[in-house]
């Protein structure tokens, strides 16, 4: 436990002064008798806290967004999966606490870094005050946040396809779940996408929301919409583009893959 502890702080970059606050963080509920002595009341913080510094910051570096804007942005970057993506940069998730049962799970759901990730943000916020718990996440932030604003649709490729298909054939997308697999705690699903009577190639992902916006991206090359430019990114191809919500004309937008 000792190692942990101090591993947590050493890749964080924070020294606790009650180490009683990281070690509840990296507890999961599989490891105590009680969720109460479990880290999911520290998560629930966290996810506040997390979701403040991403709005202040997204206050202060584009001061010409607008509200829907900047809503669009905060739902990427507070994302489970963005959480999760800095959990397993860090390695946070090889630090929890299980319990046997857990343990032995060859592959653990991305749900578990995604929380632990917001439980870290608890202990530090508990232990060191708000402005200490900004200045240790804006650097792991700043990159999904500017990224998600030059992105213009922040990765939403269901959005994406939903406007072409209102603007092209009048009607939306229909997902349907053809297949799924793995035990409940970590199931997975294989997702198609109907259009106008067309069907697109089918997409496997470790949730339904994740296999959906999979098919979608698939279908959205294969109508032409997106592309990948030179820098391997993916792009709305102009002509293609739809009007932006208030009025101004569709541009090519980056999406990173």
């Amino acid at each position: 436990m000792e190692e942990s502890l101090s591993r947590a702080q050493e890749i964080m970059g924070v020294v606790f002064r009650d180490q009683a606050h990281i070690e509840l963080a990296l507890r999961h509920a599989s490891h105590s008798e009680s969720r109460l002595d479990s880290n999911e009341r520290m998560e629930f913080l966290g996810d506040a806290v997390l979701g403040m510094v991403v709005c202040e910051r997204i206050y202060e570096l584009f001061p010409d967004a607008l509200e829907g804007e900047m809503t669009k942005v905060k739902s990427t970057v507070v994302s489970r999966k963005t959480c999760a993506d800095i959990a397993e940069r860090l390695e946070l998730e090889q630090l929890l606490l299980l319990g046997k049962g857990m343990q032995t799970q060859d592959r653990l759901p991305r749900s578990l870094a995604a929380a632990v990730f917001e439980s870290v943000i608890a202990a530090v916020y508990l232990d060191q005050g708000f402005a200490a718990t900004k200045a240790f996440l804006l650097p792991l932030l700043d990159p999904y946040i500017t990224e998600a604003e030059r992105s213009g649709h922040q990765q939403n490729f269901k959005s994406v396809l939903q406007q072409h298909a209102q603007a092209e054939f009048g009607e939306s997308p229909c997902y349907r779940i053809l297949d799924e697999k793995g035990p409940d705690h970590a199931k997975a699903f294989k997702v198609g996408v109907e259009l106008a009577g067309q069907v697109f190639e089918p997409c496997w992902g470790q949730s339904k929301k994740q296999a959906e916006q999979q098919a979608a991206e698939v279908a959205l090359h294969e109508l032409g919409v997106i592309a990948l430019d030179k820098n391997g990114l993916v792009r709305v191809v102009e002509d293609t583009a739809p009007a932006a919500a208030d009025g101004d004309a569709g541009s090519a937008v980056a999406i990173q893959e």
